[in-house]
């Protein structure tokens, strides 16, 4: 019996440090991450000050000799950049160096193809690779470089090329069409969520900051966690009873991350958006990472390109528990801000309690007495609003009930 064991890869991170307000060192510390989750070991690092990103190798010559050296010493079998490279940066650098060359575009979706489990996310995933693929289609480099007529410049290579070209167009066209019925369909759910009068909040965060501890910690979900960046990327809605009478739905999202590939912005639109049609927002952050003040960045610029501001948020600062002086940290683009842990439970009740406040600023608490001839009204406040508590007596029916502003009028 012969033994397969899975070879792991061993990769150079390589970042240009154009003088922006983010840290390259910091990028390239989330850059290791994405690495690992990928299943590979970084061996070293090297970072180049440049105004802008070389055209042509991503780095100058000199960065790129020392990075010669640097596989050399450390055996690395390819590199990791940490921007999206072209086709002509991709090429070039294989030719210099002779190893893999990744971006960080690609590494994002190679893990998000790892953890594609639904029918949905695969479809996703699959769009957003070809969309990368194709924008990288090349000819045969310099032997095809001779396009004005003339011998050479046919053949195979060129219909290889336009082949390609034309399968990964159709293959787009049909997962498009795909994608567009499970659209229909995210739709359909939207509209009977609304017909149903619940609230939807929506858990939004940097990837593993800790929305799927805390949807599970609040619901049972049993939604994965792990360590891994982007452990979870399909939508799990779950309901959530906030008292005895308010009950809201719980949905949890895709998590973001900084130079999120715009491809993947593209293919996952229909569950990011669950975000912009939810009608509360929960933010969360991971309060025991240093990057914290950069991640919120991230995800509320994310949250403005999706349209989903003007909405009512919750900040949870989550991972209390491994902080060693847990202290309170404010947001002030939020409406509340609470300290959590979704491992100790702490600031749990606090969210149910802000959630409930949220939801009752659109409701009138109403007690009434209804005749008998009446009781449809019940039905609709039953169906649309909160029943607090119905009494039946010998001259009607007793109600106390919370009820949304638009039906008031008709109960």
């Amino acid at each position: 019996m012969y033994e397969m064991n899975k070879t792991e890869e061993t990769v150079i991170l390589v970042g240009v440090d154009t003088g922006g307000a983010e840290s390259e060192e910091a990028s390239l510390d989330e850059l290791s991450e994405l690495a690992r989750t990928a299943g590979a070991r970084v061996a070293g690092r090297l970072i180049q000050a440049r105004e802008t990103i070389h055209p042509g190798t991503y780095i100058g010559k000199g960065k790129l000799t020392e990075l010669k050296d640097l596989l050399w010493e450390t055996e690395a079998t390819g590199i990791i950049c940490d921007d999206e490279l072209t086709s002509v940066q991709i090429g070039n650098l294989e030719e210099e160096l002779s190893c893999k060359v990744i971006d960080r575009t690609l590494l994002i979706l190679d893990i998000f193809a790892a953890r594609a489990v639904s029918g949905e996310g695969k479809i996703q995933v699959e769009l957003a690779q070809l969309r990368y693929r194709a924008s990288r289609l090349s000819g045969l480099g310099k032997s095809l470089s001779r396009l004005g007529g003339g011998i050479g410049t046919r053949g195979p290579g060129e219909k290889k090329l336009e082949m390609d070209r034309r399968l990964i167009r159709e293959r787009i066209s049909r997962l498009k069409r795909e994608l567009k019925d499970v659209e229909k369909h995210r739709e359909l759910i939207r509209g009977q969520r609304k017909q149903s009068g619940l609230k939807v909040a929506a858990l939004v965060g940097y990837t593993s900051a800790g929305k799927s501890s805390i949807e599970n910690a609040l619901t049972d979900a049993g939604v994965l966690e792990d360590a891994m960046l982007f452990s979870t990327l399909d939508t799990t809605t779950r309901s959530l009873m906030l008292d005895n009478t308010q009950e809201i739905l719980l949905t949890d999202t895709v998590g973001f991350i900084r130079k999120l590939p715009h491809h993947l912005v593209e293919a996952f639109k229909s569950t990011l958006e669950e975000a912009a049609y939810a009608d509360i927002i929960i933010h969360v952050v991971d309060a025991s990472n240093p990057q914290m003040d950069t991640q919120m960045h991230v995800v509320y610029e994310t949250l403005r390109q999706l349209g989903a501001e003007g909405k009512p948020v919750i900040t949870l600062f989550n991972k209390q528990d491994l902080l060693e002086t847990p202290g309170y940290s404010r947001d002030f683009q939020a409406d509340y801000s609470i300290p959590t842990s979704a491992k100790t439970g702490q600031g749990l009740e606090e969210l149910r309690q802000a959630l409930l406040e949220i939801v009752r600023r659109d409701q009138i608490y109403i007690e009434r007495l209804y005749d008998f001839a009446e009781a449809g009204k019940i039905q609709i406040i039953r169906t649309k609003g909160q029943l607090v508590s119905e009494e039946y007596l010998p001259e009607g029916i007793q109600v106390k009930a919370y009820v949304p502003q638009d039906i008031y009028g008709r109960v």
